[in-house]
């Protein structure tokens, strides 16, 4: 009887199981086999790893990683920021700071590829009336937007004046992981009414999980079909969940995907290209390239002591869900300290 009773409740639970898969397959793009057209990879290697070497990457490395993203079939590449040069220090940082036209025209000619050239532009540090010239004058295809929710109408300004000048628009709201939910629901009705193209999650700290990813890009998706903009996502690797939280975002039906090659980015890093594109299943992207340019590229940068990459600090910011900036003044000192550091970062929370 107690068998019965046992295999009663079994069949119950298996079919109650069956109901909710059946369910989180409507909400599901795709699963780790299917094969999505949408999918679109960028590279931030030069922008978000240049904040590690202050963009200082040679010609040779330049040239190298574009000619590995073309063969690699990555479909943009981001050759950092457009910065104003009247708030920033020319001397102090290497050219990719400034991202120019002419200078990305060194690398690309004409850039007679499938591969789409990025540039991001800082709410409030960035000239973009004068810096950002027409479409039909610059190589660039793409100018991503980063902004705070509480910059968001300065950033749709950008977004229309870039918008206006022939360009592809993205929207990056940075930090999100410390804004309030009706801040965020507020700015993606925003863009949802303005003309950008598309709108990228950002976890600025490295603090969210994949739980937390699934739910926010739900409710970014929800936005995105609503007025047919695209969703992005670019994730930090505090937590060692950067690839996990990315590729979450893509069954959800997240479709830009940011990475770097061996995660090179601020602090912790970013999700490791030779990761993503080992996961996707699009067989036009080549993993081959990627990581023979880490090998002939990347390692040579690390061995002259460029850092970058998982570390208790950055862990410690990241669970307590604040900005890297103690994390890599720390990791600078060559601290080791670790319980001291918690101690203090602590205090500030």
């Amino acid at each position: 009887m107690e068998d019965r009773a046992a295999e009663s409740v079994d069949k119950w639970n298996r079919k109650k199981y069956t109901k909710y898969l059946e369910e989180e397959k409507v909400a599901q793009k795709g699963d780790l086999l299917s094969f999505r057209p949408d999918i679109k990879v960028l590279d931030a290697t030069i922008r978000d790893g240049g904040l590690v070497n202050d963009f200082y990457f040679t010609d040779e490395f330049i040239h190298n990683l574009y000619e590995a993203n073309v063969k690699a079939g990555v479909d943009y590449m981001e050759f950092g920021y457009r910065a104003d040069k009247e708030m920033f220090d020319v001397d102090a940082y290497g050219p990719w700071k400034f991202a120019e036209d002419d200078k990305i025209r060194e690398v690309v000619g004409d850039n007679d590829t499938d591969l789409k050239i990025s540039i991001m532009a800082d709410v409030g540090r960035c000239n973009y009336k004068e810096d950002i010239h027409d479409r039909s004058d610059s190589p660039v295809d793409l100018i991503r937007v980063a902004t705070y929710v509480n910059t968001m109408p300065a950033a749709i300004d950008m977004i229309e004046d870039a918008h206006r000048k022939g360009y592809e628009t993205t929207c990056n709201i940075m930090a999100i992981s410390n804004a309030k939910e009706s801040d965020i629901n507020k700015a993606l009705e925003m863009l949802g009414k303005s003309c950008v193209d598309g709108i990228y999650i950002v976890d600025s700290f490295g603090s969210l999980f994949p739980e937390q990813i699934r739910t926010i890009s739900d409710q970014y998706m929800e936005v995105g079909e609503k007025y047919g903009k695209y969703i992005g996502m670019h994730a930090h690797n505090n937590q060692q969940l950067a690839f996990a939280n990315t590729i979450e975002s893509c069954a959800r039906g997240v479709s830009y995907l940011d990475a770097t090659m061996s995660g090179m980015g601020r602090g912790a890093g970013n999700c490791c290209m030779e990761l993503l594109l080992g996961f996707l299943k699009n067989p036009k992207y080549k993993l081959f390239p990627i990581i023979k340019f880490i090998e002939q590229n990347i390692v040579p940068l690390k061995e002259q002591g460029v850092e970058w990459g998982f570390d208790i600090p950055y862990l410690l910011t990241g669970h307590l869900n604040q900005h890297p900036r103690a994390a890599i003044a720390a990791m600078k000192e060559g601290r080791k300290d670790y319980s001291g550091f918690y101690k203090e970062i602590i205090d500030k929370d």
